[in-house]
């Protein structure tokens, strides 16, 4: 009996070696990141925030010495992914590319299977312009003239609505109320299924991410009429903001940032936001933000916090102009 109790011992304790050791298992010694890190993208795939957090990852890969995947899991205006990273381990192995969604649908919707107290905030990566964008065929070239034109509108005019709780649709229910104007919206699955019906005059206007919108600026298929971030973009620098085309309350900003779930080891967190401050600091990196219609925004820990909440402030005041 002593022998066969000894023999199973050791077998065991064989078994726990080999686990050890085994290719792509960590131990819980071992430093931190030891294996790939999933980050999800809670937008659908090719749109802005899926571009620009690929241009991050390739490098946060380097300085992290770990492959980063990248899986996008779009639907219910960032619920989906919310709710999936939120119930995730919280060991630094999955995180969420974070934006205004995390503060706005709170506010908007009841019953959510997340909340903020869910997340940690690692660091803010970028800021990304928005457009207001017309047909070509538009007879507004100013956001005035538009506003003159809506309101002889019968019916009113339809504006396509990319996603609840993006800062464009919310800049849009405010321009909405501050421009005092019917505009009916349209759901679409995101922005980049807009574009079409824009560019066939199905739809009066919209508010576009720029990786989408430029393209068509250029190509003189749309017509943007205000940036409706707080300063003009060195991408198309003769769109005025939309503070500057007279209406400063429907200014609204595009940040992009990483979360990891509650209860993520602090030195995780630490280490993440180093390698997100190199890697924002890289030429690639910067210039792959750019061509996505960003630019690199870097904000550490805590310095994303604080941006967060006075975000939260601005957010809650303009959405409760919107609920008047």
């Amino acid at each position: 009996m002593h022998r066969r109790h000894v023999t199973k011992s050791i077998a065991a304790l064989a078994a726990v070696l080999a686990a050890g050791f085994a290719p792509g298992v960590a131990s819980a010694a071992d430093p931190y990141p030891s294996r790939p890190i999933r980050v999800i993208v809670p937008y659908p795939a090719g749109g802005v925030v899926d571009i620009q957090t690929r241009a991050l990852t390739q490098r946060l890969a380097v300085e992290l010495n770990q492959p980063l995947v990248v899986e996008v899991k779009p639907g219910a205006s960032g619920n989906i992914a919310a709710e999936f990273v939120a119930r995730a381990p919280a060991d630094g192995y999955t995180l969420i590319v974070s934006a205004s969604f995390m503060i706005n649908n709170p506010l908007l919707e009841s019953n959510l299977r997340w909340a903020p107290k869910d997340f940690v905030p690692i660091g803010r990566f970028s800021l990304s312009p928005s457009y207001f964008l017309v047909p070509a065929s538009s007879p507004a070239t100013t956001v005035k003239e538009f506003v003159e034109m809506a309101k002889k509108a019968n019916p009113p005019l339809q504006y396509a609505d990319g996603g609840t709780g993006t800062p464009q649709t919310m800049s849009n229910e405010v321009f909405k109320v501050v421009a005092d104007i019917p505009l009916e919206p349209v759901m679409y699955k995101g922005a980049p299924p807009v574009i079409p019906d824009l560019i066939n005059g199905l739809m009066a206007m919209t508010i576009s991410p720029a990786t989408v919108a430029i393209p068509h600026v250029r190509s003189g298929k749309l017509r943007a009429l205000a940036n409706i971030n707080s300063r003009r973009s060195p991408q198309l620098p003769d769109v005025p903001t939309i503070a500057e085309a007279g209406y400063p309350d429907a200014t609204a900003l595009s940040w992009y940032g990483l979360h990891a779930p509650a209860g993520t080891p602090p030195e995780a967190i630490q280490k993440l936001e180093a390698a997100m401050r190199a890697a924002t600091a890289a030429p690639e990196v910067k210039n792959g933000l750019v061509n996505a219609g960003g630019e690199a925004a870097f904000l550490g820990t805590e310095d994303f916090s604080d941006f967060m909440k006075s975000d939260a402030v601005r957010w809650e005041k303009l959405v409760k102009m919107i609920k008047k």
